[in-house]
């Protein structure tokens, strides 16, 4: 799922979504960690705990996400093929019109975990460090979000406008493989067999048009959603087919 882009200067990266306070350790502790395996840890008691966390591993989380950047780029089919359709879109080498290692950044995030990156058309890809449960996951919110920066640059889409942001939602859900049926089995929990990439990509869609400022509710953002379900699913560019 994306963020909401915000405005920055040009060519500039992305700040973190917090500044990181005083490490406060109380919480970080095998106490905290169990009274949340056990789902009895108060709300406080677990954003503090995660936060003190990902605060403390930020170094090593940063680390971790650029050298798995770099080899994404290198080497993933799926990753090389949206840039390689990105930079077709647009010849000038602008940074607006480019995705690359220089404008894909990895940053700790907020401890909320609504989100594992986002992309601004101003500055490109945030890729939220503290949240990637292994190289395929982040693999595949880069994906998502390089099919943002696609639709981006091929269709001049508005990301305030509801219709336009539940388009591109459900373009980068199909596309980007986060919706496949191994990644829903294994790690959402979601075991049902028929319809699954549907029902993922529009469950994923509709969170995404719910959470926009000017969305007013949970009906609103179905409907969006449905109105724009048949072109935008069945709409694959730049793929011939769904790749993943």
């Amino acid at each position: 799922m994306t963020d909401t882009p915000t405005t920055a200067p040009a060519n500039t990266p992305p700040p973190t979504t917090t500044n990181p306070p005083p490490l406060d350790r109380a919480f970080y502790t095998w106490s905290t960690f169990f009274s949340i395996l056990t789902n009895t840890a108060p709300p406080a008691h677990r954003t503090a705990y995660f936060l003190a966390k990902d605060t403390l591993n930020e170094a090593r989380d940063c680390a971790r996400c650029e050298e798995s950047k770099a080899f994404l780029f290198a080497y993933s089919p799926v990753i090389r093929f949206l840039k390689h359709n990105i930079d077709l879109l647009d010849g000038s080498g602008s940074a607006q019109a480019t995705i690359s290692t220089s404008n894909v950044f990895c940053r700790r995030c907020g401890p909320d975990g609504n989100a594992s990156g986002g992309f601004d058309p101003e500055t490109g890809i945030k890729l939220c460090a503290n949240e990637f449960r292994n190289r395929g996951h982040l693999e595949d919110t880069l994906a998502h979000e390089m099919v943002h920066a696609y639709d981006h640059l091929r269709f001049k889409l508005d990301p305030y406008d509801l219709r336009h942001a539940a388009c591109m939602e459900i373009r980068a859900s199909t596309l980007s493989g986060e919706c496949r049926w191994a990644r829903e089995f294994f790690t959402r929990g979601q075991w049902g067999v028929t319809r699954q990439l549907q029902e993922c990509v529009r469950r994923r869609a509709v969170l995404s048009v719910r959470n926009r400022p000017a969305c007013k509710g949970e009906a609103q953002a179905e409907a969006v959603v449905d109105e724009v379900w048949g072109g935008c699913f069945g709409d694959t560019r730049p793929f011939d087919e769904i790749y993943r």
